[in-house]
């Protein structure tokens, strides 16, 4: 019995949106919904208090970073990752997810030393361009962090350069570890520029790591009674191949199901018309590692119900905060004296009293207040977004919420 339930309470006639709550062991989680990333157990320059202020329902951690640092073992013994981090609401303990750390593999092999795209359009994937294929004796060369093969991968630690090892069954015995009421299976993310046989073979290699990830997840009874795993599909950008992971990761008995892998940003609706399908309607979908406002919201019209990605803390610290009329970046020269709101037309609970001008100057002068007000304006800027076409679905009015966001945002 998954200790994870789903129900759909409303959907959108004109797309496949829907809005529902997914409960947990910890908490009731009102989707769609975005979740911050908390990388090592903590979202970059916000505290879990100032995440309940935002509105933050569910936070998401890394297992291949934790493992590291400090070790899935110091989380168990400090109670699990909600505890450890202590996010909590009036003492009880809030929802949390852990990845399986195939995306890592992915960055420190395959992606290495290359601009990462998770969505791109065809001119980026046009110039992404470097290794695609694990190759053992470019592996060993200086820099290269990972080695992938059929049963796992062996990577070398970026902090202190010592040998590690990944299976499918390491992986989810970390993440039982860990204690995230939802984590993933072990997968291999792919890039887009890697060609069609690879995207093929890195996909039937998840398949099978799919199937040992929940052979291994249901052999821990107790995990089983608290922790609830999800499936990822891949398949890169081919419709065919998006088609056939579905398929299989549906047939598999996941408790939901995590949409992963790289693909282009004019092909996103077309893959998802070739998966969303297939899968099973009563359960939850995440789509992983996706944070472009746009994208979100092609997500959420084509029946997605989960969203993360880190880029609202790393623009935030950089200095660029979201608004109603698109991204804007703070040190530019002609926010110094600029005395309005962040964003005018978007209240985040506990920012609304900073202007840009000051927020420039704290980012210019590389002090961390500023990039902790920014970071925490992006994340409030989304957590709305997504909240605001949660009610749009469930008013019917989702289409035109859509439509009045992307025109605003992207001058249309």
């Amino acid at each position: 019995m998954t200790p994870l339930s789903f129900s759909i309470l409303a959907r959108d006639s004109k797309s496949r949106a829907r809005a529902g709550t997914l409960t947990t062991q910890n908490g009731i989680i009102q989707t769609p919904s975005f979740v911050p990333v908390g990388t090592k157990a903590d979202v970059k320059g916000v505290t879990p208090a100032q995440l309940l202020e935002l509105g933050a329902q569910v936070v998401l951690a890394n297992t291949y970073h934790l493992y590291l640092q400090p070790g899935e073992e110091i989380v168990k013994a400090g109670g699990g990752l909600a505890k450890f981090m202590g996010w909590s609401k009036d003492g009880a303990l809030m929802p949390t997810m852990t990845d399986s750390g195939g995306f890592q593999v992915f960055s420190l092999g395959a992606g290495f030393g290359k601009t990462i795209f998770k969505v791109a359009t065809e001119e980026e994937v046009r110039h992404d361009k470097g290794m695609t294929v694990y190759d053992e004796e470019v592996a060993t060369q200086h820099g290269q962090l990972a080695v992938i093969d059929e049963e796992g991968v062996t990577f070398t630690s970026h902090h202190n350069g010592s040998l590690h090892r990944f299976t499918p069954e390491r992986s989810v015995e970390i993440q039982h570890a860990l204690g995230a009421d939802m984590f993933f299976a072990f997968d291999e993310c792919t890039s887009l520029s890697a060609p069609y046989e690879y995207q093929k073979e890195a996909m039937i290699r998840t398949h099978h790591w799919a199937a040992r990830s929940i052979t291994a997840h249901r052999q821990n009874l107790e995990a089983q009674r608290t922790q609830s795993i999800f499936g990822v599909l891949q398949g890169g950008p081919h419709s065919d191949l998006r088609t056939e992971s579905a398929k299989e990761i549906a047939s598999l008995g996941f408790d939901g199901f995590g949409v992963g892998g790289s693909f282009s940003k004019e092909g996103m609706v077309e893959m998802f018309e070739a998966s969303v399908p297939y899968l099973p309607e009563d359960k939850p979908r995440h789509f992983l590692g996706i944070g472009e406002p746009g994208d979100i919201l092609i997500g959420i019209s084509e029946g997605m119900d989960l969203f993360d990605c880190v880029a609202a803390t790393r623009l935030g610290r950089h200095g660029s905060i979201y608004t109603k009329k698109g991204i804007i970046h703070l040190k530019s020269e002609k926010y110094r004296n600029d005395f309005t709101a962040l964003d005018p037309e978007t209240t985040v609970s506990g920012t609304e009293l900073f202007t840009r001008a000051y927020v420039s100057h704290l980012v210019r002068s590389r002090e961390f207040l500023g990039q902790t007000i920014a970071s925490m304006h992006n994340l409030g800027f989304i957590i709305q977004l997504v909240d605001g076409a949660r009610e749009a679905i469930k008013n019917g009015t989702f289409s035109e919420y859509r439509e009045n966001f992307e025109r605003n945002y992207y001058q249309r």
